[in-house]
């Protein structure tokens, strides 16, 4: 299902969020905690403006992007200072889930093509402002790019009847009849512009009346109420709280009809504190939240399963999870791949802190990066001779080996197992 999207925008100048391309009035000195606030109100992607016009500027915006990135529960879409393969591919190694290119520079027209096809053509939009929208080849678009962003009202007339593409419309702050009425046409996929960004507190009462006037939103959607839940005597239901990429069990918590419904409306986990009898949002003081990634329910309709993307620790101790004490400690031999690598992670950068006579991790430290690299490139060799070979225990034992000198060199170059699932996870 194709749902229409509220878009947030950014417009970066010298590291502050300013109002357009035409007006520097800064309304944020702090673009990243910006984008949060769009993130928790509920847009569903945020377009920023790399404003910048030397290198120097540029880095320092990637940079904001690339917090940005991290912090927020939405695509993020780059745009701006785009005029070669190696600019796009900033914007997408910084976390961007698409780079945008600017039709109205002939360089972009000029790179499209071999951008889409070294990135893929899902990490590719255009924007197009009024006076570029009939001088543009239509077809190369079509080919080339999986997004428009009209920039203008004039853009949305001249190019969505013309393309099959979907389109963000950008849009100035009109009554609510006529952005309905955007929202509704074939090809619009979202609208964005001042009609987003002044009325950010109120997206999710928008999108509840577009609900209504039955276009697709994106929304928790549930297929129980609150009442067809067997509850305890108290009117409470538990709560068990997983990390929805690794599956490790966070804590467990209890929710009334409130906490429920808060948590469906604003996409974070909401309990009911019986201690404090009082609505308790994760995260609101510590900043610790937990996005909600699913909801499940047991099969007695008294258990929820919730899971989440955690920010920072999920235990007021600190810990990531509230169950950091072994009573039966698990088998040495732990079959989970996931846990096997971070257990021989963590090994690998303890020899680092703590050296090791006799260790040939820390002889690869010693000797430094040239020899981390060098090992690194001899074991994708035998990777590759092994492969060659057809036998497949020595591919393992190679792969194994290669897997091994990659975490030496992620560990110096300070790169975690969340960093490359996190990538790889956008793929």
């Amino acid at each position: 299902m194709s749902y229409k999207q509220f878009v947030g925008s950014i417009y970066l100048k010298d590291k502050k969020a300013v109002r357009s391309f035409m007006d520097n009035t800064v309304v944020s000195a702090d673009p990243v905690e910006l984008a949060c606030h769009y993130s928790e109100s509920g847009v569903d992607t945020i377009i920023v403006f790399d404003m910048s016009y030397n290198e120097k500027m540029h880095e320092e915006s990637l940079s904001i992007i690339r917090q940005m990135c991290d912090k927020v529960q939405v695509p993020v879409y780059g745009s701006g200072h785009i005029n070669n393969l190696e600019d796009v591919k900033k914007f997408l190694y910084a976390g961007c889930d698409k780079a945008v290119l600017n039709m109205g520079k002939e360089c972009s027209q000029f790179i499209l093509k071999d951008v889409s096809l070294r990135f893929g053509r899902e990490h590719i939009a255009a924007t197009i402002a009024s006076e570029d929208s009939l001088a543009i080849n239509k077809e190369l678009l079509e080919e080339y790019v999986s997004e428009l962003v009209l920039i203008d009202e004039h853009a949305l007339k001249n190019c969505l009847g013309a393309s099959t593409l979907p389109s963000i419309v950008f849009l100035p702050e009109i009554s609510l009849d006529k952005m309905l009425s955007v929202m509704e046409r074939d090809g619009v996929s979202g609208i964005a512009g001042n009609i987003v960004n002044s009325n950010s507190k109120e997206i999710m009462a928008l999108k509840k009346i577009c609900k209504e006037r039955g276009i697709q939103i994106h929304t928790l959607e549930v297929v129980m109420e609150f009442s067809e839940f067997k509850l305890g005597p108290d009117g409470l239901m538990p709560v068990v709280v997983q990390d929805y990429r690794t599956g490790q069990v966070l804590m467990v918590a209890y929710m009334n009809e409130e906490a429920y419904l808060t948590t469906l409306r604003s996409r974070k986990m909401t309990y009911y504190s019986r201690s404090r009898k009082e609505l308790w949002i994760k995260g609101l003081t510590s900043g610790h939240y937990q996005y909600v990634k699913g909801l499940y329910v047991d099969c007695d309709n008294d258990t929820l399963l919730a899971k989440v993307y955690q920010v920072g620790a999920a235990c007021h101790t600190g810990n990531y999870s509230c169950f950091y004490r072994d009573l039966i400690p698990m088998a040495e031999n732990d079959g989970n791949p996931l846990t096997v690598f971070e257990k021989v992670f963590e090994i690998i950068k303890d020899r680092k802190i703590n050296p090791k006579e006799g260790s040939y991790t820390n002889y690869l430290y010693e000797k430094g990066l040239d020899k981390i690299l060098k090992k690194v490139g001899e074991e994708a060799t035998e990777v590759v001779i092994a492969a060659k070979n057809d036998n497949k225990e020595e591919i393992v034992y190679e792969i194994s080996d290669f897997l091994y000198h990659m975490m030496v060199l992620m560990s110096e170059k300070e790169i975690s197992w969340e960093d490359i699932t996190s990538e790889l996870s956008k793929r």
